[in-house]
């Protein structure tokens, strides 16, 4: 099983940018980013292929967020522009369960890392 470990949380006012990144032990196949904030259940955030030639992205952050990888480092990336309180969650990577295609549900999740906190204030 793949490891994963997050980093770059933080906090930042409502407009800014964070980096997160995403080591992971290996090379996972397809790689994502899910987010669950107080209360709600986890979400898709984006995910992008094995190769990096294709990504997906849930609509509440299309043109905000931009996820990437570095293959030869087995890092991810989400740079997060833009930022809304409504971004505020806990952000957690995830490598695809033997897919190496673009991914959005939890049910293509094989490994979680363990979160990070996000918070934007208003």
């Amino acid at each position: 099983q793949v490891q994963l470990v997050e980093s770059g949380g933080g906090l930042v006012q409502a407009g800014g940018s964070l980096r997160l990144s995403c080591a992971a032990s290996g090379r996972p196949y397809a790689m994502g980013w899910f987010r669950q904030a107080p209360g709600k259940e986890r979400e898709f955030v984006a995910s992008i292929s094995w190769s990096g030639g294709s990504r997906s992205y849930a609509d509440s952050v299309k043109g905000r967020f931009s996820i990437s990888r570095d293959n030869p480092k087995n890092t991810l990336y989400l740079q997060m522009d833009s930022l809304k309180p409504e971004d505020t969650a806990v952000y957690y990577c995830a490598a695809g369960k033997d897919t190496r295609v673009v991914f959005s549900t939890t049910e293509r999740v094989g490994s979680w890392g363990q979160g990070t906190q996000v918070t934007v204030s208003s």
